[in-house]
């Protein structure tokens, strides 16, 4: 899917609520040039019975982002509270009746020509209306020719900006060939993950995922899904290297993301996934997750902060305002 913003939506941008149009950076940001920005990704699920938009695990996405921020040293001065109460007044002030995905971004802001870094750190949030990422049908997807960023090259676990042109190149080429999604493999040749999403198998009675050193994002839905797999539907559930070969003979296959959800496997390279057909397994943790992430199981609301009615109704105060850019090229 592709979210096309609105010009006026109001977004968090130099420490003010201001529109899209208006959230600017100058040609010769260093982030732009060198990539060097940090970006989280927050899901909210509205709940028409309710009348409440609920934001999914914030707190933690968030406590996330500003450890990776940590990464390239950038700051960011709000804390994690503050940063949910930012989010929950731009679904308020947009009137975001829908699903959602939330954007924030990091970055080195300086305006100059050189790759060393400095002390001018900017951020922006954006809210905008989302559905879904990836097409609501059993999934084909490829492995990549491209292997996934090793840790000590550009740490995949952080949502470092630049270090997505990795994910941009496997899923271009993925989408040429056909397919919906890219896998990646490291460079020992086992499984990472999806170019934007974590991924899990079936076999012989066990949920399998690779474990968080194979070159894996540190997936707050991935930790969702293990939680609900261990505590609603019993089943056992093992981090380990997997093999590629695993994938064609696995009983079931799916993806997991703040974007994508839960999104089934039923094809890989061309071969079909057990029987070809979106498994029992999948289809019941797809259930429990959308239930979960809506409201609608009990248990869960730990996960979830109202939008609409949320801790505090009076406008958060303004932090992170962007530093003045400097001179060019010092």
């Amino acid at each position: 899917m592709k979210a096309e913003a609105d010009p006026n939506l109001i977004v968090y941008f130099g420490g003010e609520y201001v529109p899209l149009r208006e959230a600017q950076v100058g040609i010769l940001t260093h982030a732009l040039h060198y990539g060097t920005g940090v970006f989280e990704g927050i899901r909210g699920y509205w709940n028409d019975t309710e009348q409440q938009l609920f934001l999914v695990r914030p707190v933690e996405h968030y406590q996330r982002w500003k450890q990776n921020c940590g990464i390239l040293r950038i700051d960011v001065p709000a804390s994690a509270e503050q940063l949910c109460e930012i989010t929950a007044e731009l679904v308020r002030r947009n009137s975001l009746r829908t699903d959602i995905y939330v954007r924030p971004l990091a970055y080195k802001s300086a305006e100059r020509v050189g790759v060393a870094t400095d002390d001018q750190d900017a951020f922006a949030v954006v809210a905008l209306p989302f559905g879904q990422y990836l097409p609501d049908k059993g999934l084909h997807v490829g492995v990549s020719s491209w292997r996934r960023l090793e840790d000590n090259s550009i740490p995949a676990r952080g949502k470092i900006c630049g270090a997505y042109v990795n994910s941009a190149l496997a899923t271009d080429d993925a989408r040429r060939a056909g397919y919906d999604e890219a896998l990646f493999l490291n460079e020992n040749g086992q499984v990472s993950e999806g170019a934007t999403c974590n991924i899990f198998m079936m076999r012989r009675g066990k949920l399998v995922t690779p474990s968080v050193t194979e070159n894996v994002l540190e997936g707050i839905t991935r930790d969702s899904v293990m939680e609900l797999a261990q505590h609603e539907m019993g089943l056992a559930v093992a981090e380990r290297a997997i093999d590629r070969s695993e994938l064609y003979i696995c009983d079931e296959l799916f993806l997991t993301g703040t974007a994508v959800g839960i999104s089934p496997v039923v094809r890989v390279d061309h071969r079909p996934v057990k029987d070809g057909v979106i498994g029992a397994v999948t289809g019941e943790m797809r259930r429990l997750y959308f239930e979960a992430v809506r409201g609608n199981l009990q248990t869960y609301r730990k996960w979830l902060v109202p939008a609409f009615g949320s801790r505090q109704q009076a406008e958060p105060e303004p932090v992170g305002a962007a530093s003045a850019p400097s001179n060019v090229a010092r």
